[in-house]
């Protein structure tokens, strides 16, 4: 099953017979005498990734260019050496067949296979940013890992995955991969996904290598559009996006992906300063840095290469070490190196990152570890596995409002479902996913039918289209509405709405469902409203004055099901929003870790000359951290210790009770904020410093404790480095970002 022919030969390969001689304590000096064998030609080889011609599942479609000379032009570079890998092929079947045209090259290096393994592989789970609504670190360890061993399973031994990029307007669709608009909560989930994917050893056979990415402040593109230019201070990268990169490198993320975007005029593919000085200099990233699709080829419309011999060295010598998809490095490596416009140093260097990632991976000792159908048909798509990602679904939605308590549902009533995603196999996985499938996910119809109770009568109407009307649609909604007990309204954006190149210039509703929308509540009826998304919307009108909101995301597989707890009641809701709802598109972008400016308006009505737009408070319709239960929560009792003073050296605990007065129990998750009086550095409105999940019986009250220290208080200084000025701080523990929660003050000496 395993390709016996090609194992024999590997067994008996140069590679495969030094490695075995010199044993693992002198690794190094085995990579190091392959280099030293190798052909210019076979170098560069190294260096060179592309889309596999024998593509799996979506990968077609999320490619725009498609591979070229077919698969079999693919398996002679594999033999010839001029391919170090391939990325979204086709399962166990190809990564076998290709890595024993491998092990027929001269040196016999094994090849690599990655893929696009964004949230979930075969069984998906909601979409990143979804899941950050979670507040649960935990969760997404859980769901990497699962992810981890099902793409593994496949053959594949790196994905391109977590995306760590701060996103911070709700205009830009790729916001939906990530983990939202906070620097803590970005990096609590960077972690935890790179420690999920990895796994305890990266030679296990379930293990896949993480790819921190977009290597920098690829969701800081102006105007929120994708590709778009990047001009923020050193200070902002620094203090913002730069974290959540680090903290992925901190649990051992083994690459590291350049964004498309440029930065300050110097586009990222091609920007020393980032690739090398930052990430190699400064922080010591000894792993392997990749080009994102084609970026080394876009340095020419960029108009930063003259043409593509030029792009290939300038990314080259910013750092970038391996080229995804344009060939340019296999096209102009060699020569380059022959010509001295690039370093023979340089060159090997790139070389024995590859090969040491190769090694890391466990692929010289076994080339053919994750390459075994039958493990591939066993591990994918288990019960197991559907459970998890069920669980994942439910604790990712967030409850926005409940007036009077129209939720949970009873069991046995009328239930209209109304909307463009009531029912159907269609909008459920949410955009990047390459091998996962509408078909093989649970629709809200479905779920929701097998928990109404046997006497339900349950309807579904889908009123409008996603982007236009129907033909008769509002009537037939309207009739429908009219006679059930309670409206379910399932509205928001398609899956192709979100993720990359969808940009929106209205994060709104689309017109045709705002419109059914009024129609349905002009009839008086009970309305939940179900949001499908990938991004924050802006909500006006009769969507926003429905006694109930939920936030239901992209939730993948078992999203119908992992709704329907939520709607009877199966399940508390305990999500929180990872990123602010602003009150109208213009004002994107908005996050609630905002400067004050000199001019903020007081709490209260909007006065003349202050910092807001005409009508609308400079605050979120639900804010950042914002998020309901069943239960009936309330905040009590600030208590700060050592008579409200940190020392440089100690620490300091804050903390209040938390309760709840309401009949179900609930999950609470209790935030600590702070905000810098006065600095040297114009400081946030508020920052999140800590989070905590308590989980709270009827009438049950808890004392919820943070500890701060002073390293909590950091921020980039004057001089660009890390640094804390003594000096008084505000301190909240609140239910939101913007909600008044209890408040104090402390000192830091």
């Amino acid at each position: 099953m395993l390709g016996g022919a090609a194992v024999l030969v590997w067994r008996s390969s140069p590679a495969r017979a030094l490695l075995a001689s010199v044993g693992t304590g002198a690794l190094p000096l085995a990579v190091e005498a392959l280099v030293g064998q190798m052909t210019l030609e076979e170098k560069a080889g190294q260096l060179t990734l592309m889309a596999a011609a024998w593509a799996g599942g979506a990968a077609s479609k999320l490619n725009p260019i498609a591979p070229t000379g077919g698969y079999e032009s693919q398996l002679a570079d594999a033999g010839a050496g001029r391919l170090t890998g391939v990325f979204n092929g086709n399962g166990a079947k190809m990564a076998l067949a290709m890595q024993q045209a491998a092990m027929r090259s001269r040196l016999k290096i094994p090849l690599i296979f990655a893929a696009d393994v964004i949230h979930g592989f075969r069984t998906v789970f909601p979409v990143p940013l979804g899941e950050a609504a979670s507040f649960d670190p935990t969760l997404a360890e859980r769901t990497a890992r699962v992810a981890a061993v099902e793409a593994a399973a496949a053959g594949i031994d790196w994905t391109f995955a977590p995306m760590v990029d701060i996103a911070r307007d709700a205009r830009w669709g790729r916001g939906v991969e990530g983990a939202g608009e906070d620097v803590l909560l970005g990096c609590d989930f960077a972690r935890a996904r790179v420690r999920g994917f990895q796994g305890s050893a990266l030679t296990a056979n379930d293990a896949v290598m993480a790819c921190a990415k977009h290597f920098a402040a690829y969701g800081a593109g102006e105007g929120g559009l994708d590709y778009n230019s990047v001009d923020i201070s050193e200070r902002t990268l620094r203090d913002v996006y730069f974290p959540p990169f680090e903290a992925a490198l901190d649990v051992g993320a083994g690459s590291v992906m350049a964004a498309f975007n440029e930065v300050a005029g110097i586009p990222a593919t091609a920007n020393h300063w980032l690739m090398t000085e930052v990430l190699r200099d400064e922080w010591g990233f000894g792993g392997l840095t990749v080009s994102d699709y084609t970026g080394d080829m876009e340095l020419i419309a960029h108009g930063f290469a003259a043409d593509e011999r030029d792009a290939a060295r300038l990314a080259f010598l910013a750092g970038v070490d391996m080229s995804m998809q344009s060939a340019l490095y296999i096209k102009y490596l060699p020569d380059l190196v022959r010509s001295g416009a690039v370093p023979m140093a340089r060159l090997d260097q790139a070389v024995r990152r590859v090969l040491r990632v190769k090694v890391a991976l466990g692929l010289f000792a076994d080339p053919f570890r994750r390459i075994d159908a039958k493990r591939e048909a066993a591990r994918i798509g288990t019960p197991a596995n559907r459970a998890v990602a069920r669980d994942a679904a439910r604790r990712s939605i967030v409850l926005l409002k409940n007036d009077g308590a129209l939720l949970p549902l009873a069991q046995n009533r009328r239930i209209a479902l109304i909307g463009p995603f009531a029912a159907g196999q269609h909008d459920l996985i949410g955009p990047w996913n390459v091998y996962g499938s509408d078909a093989d996910a649970i629709d809200l119809a479905t779920g929701v039918r097998a928990q109404a109770g046997p006497r339900a009568a349950i309807s579904v109407t889908p009123g409008s289209g996603v982007d236009a009307p129907l033909d008769g649609g509002i009537a037939a909604a309207v009739a429908a509405a009219q006679a059930a007990d309670v409206v379910v309204l399932a509205i928001g954006e398609s899956q192709d709405m979100s993720g990359e190149a969808q940009a929106r210039t209205e994060i709104v509703v689309p017109a045709a469902q705002r419109a059914l929308a009024e129609a349905v509540a002009a009839t008086g009826k009970p309305i939940v409203v179900l949001l499908k998304n990938g991004r924050a919307l802006a909500l006006d009108g009769a969507v926003l004055a429905a006694p109930a909101i939920l936030v239901t995301w992209f939730l993948g597989s078992e999203g119908g099901p992992a709704i329907a707890d939520i709607l009877f009641g199966r399940f508390s809701p305990s999500g929180r929003l990872p990123v602010s709802f602003s009150r109208a598109t213009g004002q994107a972008p908005y996050y609630y870790a905002h400067k004050a400016t000199g001019r903020p308006n007081p709490d209260g009505p909007l006065e003349p000359f202050k910092a807001h737009y005409r009508g609308i408070p400079n605050t979120a319709l639900f804010a950042f951290g914002h998020g309901l239960t069943y239960g009936q929560i309330a905040y009590a009792g600030l208590d700060v210790s050592d008579g409200g003073t940190l020392s440089a050296d100690g620490t300091l605990t804050v903390s209040a009770t938390v309760s709840n007065s309401g009949k179900v129990a609930a999950d609470e998750v209790v935030q600590l904020y702070v905000h810098d009086v006065a600095a040297s550095i114009t400081r946030p409105v508020r920052q999140l410093k800590a989070y905590r999940r308590v989980s709270l019986a009827p009438g049950a009250s808890q004392k919820v404790s943070f500890t701060l220290r002073r390293a909590d208080l950091t921020f980039i200084g004057t001089d660009m480095k890390p640094t804390v000025e003594p000096g008084a701080f505000r301190v909240w523990i609140a239910p939101s970002a913007e909600a008044g929660g209890v408040e104090g003050r402390f000192t830091l000496a």
